[in-house]
């Protein structure tokens, strides 16, 4: 089992004075995620973030959910409250795609933390973590008829393609830019610039990895 990572761990405050704590998913989860998918996100919701209408979540979902490697699965939870008053309002996970450069993502917040500013806290966590991994880039799948995930996705610097398969799907992209040396260089090379292929890729349904 991989070493949890502490240094990951933070507590935030929210706009109205509520106080969080981001950090990377544990094992023992297991039960504050179920009641977050069950509880916490609407059916609607749900259906937004696995692409297909998902009831009660089955074991197999929650396990894959919650034993992550913290390598090429990567999860944080907005955590609530403590010991028996902790609740989950939202999560957002990476999974590394088979070129190992690459990862693809999903985010979910639960109904009624909606618009306090943890997606963002979450996006953060999660790109910075995909970052300092080495990826190149970020991407997921998200309904046309989402329209408010379509705009957050916009304001944090992904780019919207088409997806031929599928013209009920959007394909979103967030290509990460080498960070540039504090080094003097000498004749440096110009670097492209940072964006997503136009080629389209074929849809892929969620089935619990990342959208």
């Amino acid at each position: 089992m991989a070493d949890y990572p502490s240094g990951l761990v933070h507590e935030r405050t929210l706009f109205d004075g509520r106080k969080v704590l981001i950090r990377p998913i544990r094992a023992d989860d297991d039960l504050l995620e179920r009641d977050f998918l069950l509880s916490g996100v609407s059916g609607e919701s749900r259906y937004m973030r696995f692409h297909k209408w998902v009831g009660a979540p089955s074991d197999k979902l929650i396990h894959f959910l919650t034993d992550v490697d913290y390598d090429r699965h990567m999860a944080f939870v907005c955590v609530h409250g403590e010991g028996d008053d902790a609740e989950v309002a939202g999560e957002a996970r990476y999974v590394v795609n088979p070129d190992g450069a690459s990862c693809e993502f999903g985010v979910v917040i639960a109904d009624a933390w909606r618009k306090s500013g943890i997606a963002g806290l979450l996006m953060e966590a999660l790109i910075r973590g995909a970052r300092e991994r080495g990826l190149r880039s970020m991407e997921g799948l998200v309904l046309r008829n989402n329209p408010p995930m379509l705009r957050f996705a916009h304001a944090l610097g992904f780019e919207v393609h088409t997806v031929a398969e599928d013209p009920l799907t959007l394909r979103i992209v967030k290509m990460f830019c080498p960070r540039p040396s504090t080094r003097r260089a000498v004749r440096a090379p110009q670097l492209p610039p940072c964006r997503a292929p136009a080629r389209s890729r074929p849809a892929r349904r969620n089935t619990g990895r990342a959208p």
